[in-house]
């Protein structure tokens, strides 16, 4: 499947700061999509949108932070890149303890802003294929019966046949058709490529 281009999504009450960013990130290539509210925003809001959101901290309605609380409660994991007029320490702190990107006081250098964005889609890029090969590693092994779990399970770590059966209370001869289903239907090659799947899945 295709996947969309990358967007910027820009969110501020500000039309001229909505326009000149607006023109900044085209002219450096990048496609953005303005919103002049947080409620206009997350009425269009996908789960699935590729690309970074660049919110204004100080809007009627919806604050920047608490904009980006709604977005993590709709599923939307866009990484966030804050900007504000003012100084504001307890805010940019709690930003970036909700995962933020960057946290930029107007005015900001331009460059300073690219460099945040460059670093927000490849920060989007890596978590969305992390994402896609944690679901697949799931697809995989949701085709397990119960006791084919048990089974992979045992064997990733390091249990022979005649330890596993021991533990689950059945034949060495039983395990060892579990074991070769497993193997296969998991479309692994070898004992050691099993582990490292069991290991990967944990990690998801």
């Amino acid at each position: 499947m295709t996947q969309a281009p990358a967007t910027i999504f820009l969110v501020d009450d500000d039309d001229s700061v909505l326009r000149g960013l607006g023109r900044l990130l085209r002219a450096a290539g990048h496609a953005t999509k303005p919103f002049a509210s947080p409620t206009e925003f997350l009425e269009q809001l996908s789960g699935d949108m590729p690309g970074c959101a660049v919110l204004d901290l100080r809007m009627p309605g919806l604050n920047g932070l608490e904009l980006q609380q709604a977005m993590e409660s709709k599923g939307c994991h866009l990484p966030v890149i804050f900007i504000s007029g003012h100084g504001d320490v307890p805010a940019s702190v709690r930003a970036m303890k909700a995962g933020a990107v960057d946290f930029l006081l107007k005015p900001f250098d331009e460059q300073q802003l690219l460099g945040a964005i460059s670093q927000a889609l490849l920060k989007d890029a890596s978590a969305r294929a992390g994402r896609a090969e944690s679901a697949a590693l799931q697809a995989r092994h949701s085709v397990l019966t119960p006791r084919e779990r048990e089974v992979c399970t045992l064997v990733a770590q390091g249990l022979t046949n005649k330890e596993v059966a021991q533990q689950l209370g059945t034949t060495e001869k039983t395990i060892k058709v579990h074991r070769a289903r497993v193997i296969q239907k998991l479309g692994v090659d070898s004992v050691a490529e099993l582990v490292r799947f069991v290991d990967r899945l944990g990690q998801a």
